[in-house]
């Protein structure tokens, strides 16, 4: 049996054979049920935090370098969520795809330009808070919402350019084992011969370099940049001793564990997927279960970071008494000062570390 027969659940599968004979029949439709489950849940988490998220901050709230980070990181799960709902429909049909080839590509492309554009964000939104703290000079010259875009523009276009191979390797084509069904796959190899030697080996070296390429741009990097610079805010924190309150150190650490937790499973299991040259019944068991709960906890993602970055921050009984947009509008505002002086009570600086 091939590895590749393992992962039809899931919308990151890189995996180009999607025959149905193994011994784990059973295991993979209760882990398709549960991902169903876990897709809708993102999809109507999702969908309805980031439309907020983008309503107040593009809508009811003066334009700052803040609500510019947060608008391009809504966007960008907004768009990811919002295609949910067809992975949802591929699994209730038996992995039938009736959308056509080119949604097959763009479901894709989209997933992926979700995961570069979130992480970069992210990266970005921790870069511009240690510069805030190191330098706050320069940042009250030179921080602004222009300069912001501009950033934020590059991230779509770096982002862009990372996905876009997934729409030339995502196709189409028929089930070999059932008949009238279409399945939405990678081919890698860019042929229809999957019993080519040549082919085959063509396809497992793009394979790899994708993995390898997703995994140090779309994770190593990132999340090193991230615990550089919140380790920077904290030791500057500590030196100046600015605040007496834990609550900026509880809030780094949720948006490290965070962003470890929600993507580092996946990039196991697709090295797993991808250097293992025999399946044993155990290992085929491991990766029927953890392929579609490592890619629905990637998903889950998409709707975490308005609750992260909105409501971990502020305190729980104080969100409880205001309005959404109140809290919105709270989480997302700027102090009109940006150097941090010892001087600065414990709430600005919790304020301008969410």
């Amino acid at each position: 049996m091939d590895l590749n027969d393992t992962s039809e659940e899931s919308l990151y599968g890189d995996y180009e054979v999607y025959d149905d004979f193994d011994a784990a029949a059973d295991l993979r439709d209760s882990m398709r049920v549960l991902s169903m489950v876990v897709y809708s849940i993102a999809f109507l988490l999702g969908v309805t935090g980031n439309s907020l998220v983008i309503f107040v901050t593009g809508f009811r709230m003066k334009r700052t370098v803040t609500t510019v980070w947060f608008i391009n990181l809504a966007i960008a799960d907004f768009v990811f969520t919002f295609f949910l709902p067809l992975s949802v429909a591929y699994m209730a049909l038996g992995f039938h795809w009736p959308f056509g080839k080119a949604l097959c590509k763009l479901s894709s492309a989209v997933a992926f330009l979700n995961m570069f554009a979130s992480v970069f964000l992210l990266m970005v939104i921790s870069m511009d808070r240690c510069i805030s703290v190191m330098c706050p000079v320069w940042a009250q010259n030179y921080r602004s919402p222009r300069l912001a875009s501009l950033v934020a523009l590059g991230v779509w276009i770096a982002s862009l350019a990372l996905s876009s191979p997934y729409i030339v390797f995502r196709d189409t084509r028929p089930s070999p084992v059932e008949e009238n069904t279409t399945h939405c796959y990678n081919n890698f190899a860019l042929s229809d011969d999957l019993h080519s030697e040549e082919m085959t080996k063509l396809g497992e070296q793009r394979h790899q370099a994708m993995v390898l390429i997703r995994f140090v741009a779309g994770f190593l990097v990132p999340f090193t940049i991230i615990l550089i610079c919140y380790g920077i805010i904290m030791t500057k924190l500590k030196g100046n001793r600015i605040t007496r309150s834990s609550r900026p150190f509880k809030i780094m650490v949720a948006v490290i564990l965070a962003f470890f937790i929600c993507w580092f499973p996946y990039h196991v299991f697709s090295f797993m997927e991808m250097s293992v040259s025999m399946v044993t019944p155990w290992l085929q068991t491991v990766l029927v279960v953890g392929i579609p709960l490592a890619s629905g906890l990637a998903y889950i993602n998409s709707c975490l970071n308005p609750f992260l970055y909105v409501f971990v921050g502020q305190d729980f009984r104080e969100k409880l008494q205001t309005s959404v947009l109140a809290a919105f509008e709270n989480a997302f505002s700027e102090t009109s000062a940006q150097v941090l002086t010892k001087s600065k009570s414990s709430m600005e600086v919790d304020s301008h570390l969410v």
